[in-house]
């Protein structure tokens, strides 16, 4: 079997596609989009033959952990339930579990928030709350992963603040370049995502009506 079917489609897990349904044929006319949706999340979270690293440093609980408060932060519950099941097998404890979710929870706001170069858009500048995690969710996740945390917090929130300085405090706290370009990948897949399990539901739900 192909390793890139080894796993149920994860897009069509989250919308509830029906086999032979409207999403499912409206999906079926775009395989390589599909096709490539499916290889993204597979080669960030479930590798057939898992790179240097991803059971080192950034492994899969650090993986899991950063999706499930990306997926908290979109407000997505059935992300958020998929993406911890997948905290969970991979090993991570209670504890940590109920951190990310609590961090989130914290970090929570409307967004997306941020200041563009001075000029026409500076109009549009929307100003919102940093975010900066408690001395008390820092003790359980450890140094690497709060920054991670923060990092991903600032990608999805205050995406028009992310820049190249930003990045210290990342590699400060042990991340290497070639990790933190993975985790920004990652944050930005599950934005993507989301958008469109979110549009696919929409589409089910007026071809049901």
């Amino acid at each position: 079997m192909n390793a890139v079917h080894a796993f149920p489609d994860v897009i069509d897990q989250l919308v509830g596609t029906a086999s032979g349904g409207p999403v499912d044929e409206i999906r079926a006319r775009r395989p390589l989009a599909r096709l490539h949706a499916q290889q993204s999340y597979q080669a960030l979270f479930e590798p057939a033959a898992p790179p240097p690293g991803y059971e080192g440093e950034f492994d899969a609980v650090e993986r899991f952990a950063i999706a499930t408060f990306v997926a908290a932060l979109h407000r997505q519950p059935a992300f958020i339930a998929f993406y911890a099941t997948g905290l969970s097998r991979a090993g991570a404890s209670t504890a940590l579990q109920e951190t990310v979710v609590d961090a989130a929870r914290q970090g929570a706001a409307s967004g997306p928030y941020g200041s563009y170069p001075a000029g026409a858009l500076s109009a549009e500048d929307v100003q919102g709350p940093d975010y900066v995690v408690s001395a008390a969710h820092r003790a359980v996740l450890g140094v690497r992963l709060a920054a991670a945390l923060a990092h991903a917090h600032l990608l999805v929130l205050h995406p028009r603040d992310a820049k190249a300085d930003g990045l210290r405090a990342l590699l400060d706290a042990g991340w290497s370049a070639d990790e933190i370009v993975t985790l920004s990948q990652l944050v930005s897949f599950l934005s993507f995502q989301v958008r469109v399990v979110v549009g696919l539901r929409a589409l089910s739900g007026s071809a049901a009506a």
